[in-house]
């Protein structure tokens, strides 16, 4: 790949990314009015619809292909099991926290990358993302035994969404676009429905589904615009530049969910959290010059 190409990547996965830190910010608004997994559901639903749609109006009926149907599959339930997990893990413990917790996924992107996809990466790339990681490792105080069961959510989130960048990656040129993102959404919502029935019905008070508000309905359509969005920019970026090249955008989530958390939340980062931040924003430039 040239540098170009990798730095246009980069571009693709850094607002790409950003997106999705916005939407997580809507989606902590909805703590305790409705369960994580049946506004994940609804997610979902509302995506693969409106994708589904836009394929039909853009290519017509032979647009709907399945090409790759195992990685068709861990794509989608990828992105179920880490939609889950993640927004169960932000209606539990604040945005910033869940965030850097989950932060753990580029280095296993990158671990994968090289297992999976046998992808070369360059020393400096990994230095960036070492760097990043310590960052992280700041923002992530208390220690994640403090923090007890809750922490394994976003850590669950991250591995998942390891794969589901893996997979975009095995995809990459089997379909257009629009079709692997309508596939992803697609294979995604019959999981997270069943983990919506099931929670539903296990007892649990907290995962009970009743009739949502309007309001819920409008901010989980306003998350399946701007998410539908921002996956289609990674799923761009892994067509320009390699799995373990773009790993490292992601940190533009931690810094959007410190400012969304302060503006939203009142979540204020101490000292120590913003040196850490500070870290992460040197690693990306690391990172770009590294691509050049």
């Amino acid at each position: 790949m040239t540098s170009s190409s990798v730095r246009s990547g980069l571009l693709y996965a850094l607002c790409g990314f950003a997106l999705l830190s916005i939407g997580d910010a809507v989606i902590k608004s909805i703590a305790g009015a409705w369960p994580g997994t049946a506004v994940a559901a609804l997610r979902y639903s509302i995506g693969a619809i409106g994708l589904g749609t836009l394929l039909f109006l853009k290519e017509g009926p032979q647009g709907f292909a399945f090409p790759m149907p195992k990685m068709q599959l861990l794509r989608g339930f990828s992105v179920a099991m880490a939609t889950i997990c993640f927004f169960c893990s932000i209606f539990l413990m604040p945005l910033a926290d869940a965030t850097a917790i989950g932060f753990t996924s580029p280095m296993i992107t990158a671990i994968f990358s090289a297992i999976f996809l046998h992808e070369r990466t360059s020393m400096t790339k990994w230095l960036a993302i070492l760097i990043a990681f310590g960052g992280v490792l700041l923002i992530m105080r208390p220690n994640v035994a403090e923090l007890g069961w809750v922490a394994l959510l976003p850590l669950a989130a991250a591995i998942s969404m390891a794969f589901m960048i893996i997979g975009n990656r095995a995809v990459a040129g089997a379909g257009s676009p629009l079709l692997m993102q309508f596939l992803v959404a697609a294979v995604a919502v019959p999981f997270i429905l069943s983990a919506a029935f099931i929670g539903h019905f296990s007892g649990v008070d907290a995962l009970m589904v009743g009739m949502p508000d309007w309001t819920i309905i409008a901010r989980c359509t306003l998350v399946a615009v701007t998410a539908s969005f921002g996956h289609w920019l990674i799923f761009m970026a892994t067509t320009r530049a390699s799995a373990a090249e773009i790993a490292p955008m992601t940190y533009i989530q931690l810094l959007m969910a410190i400012g969304l958390g302060i503006i939203l939340f009142g979540d204020w980062p101490d000292l120590t959290s913003l040196a850490g931040a500070g870290i992460i924003i040197a690693s990306g430039l690391l990172l770009w010059r590294g691509s050049r």
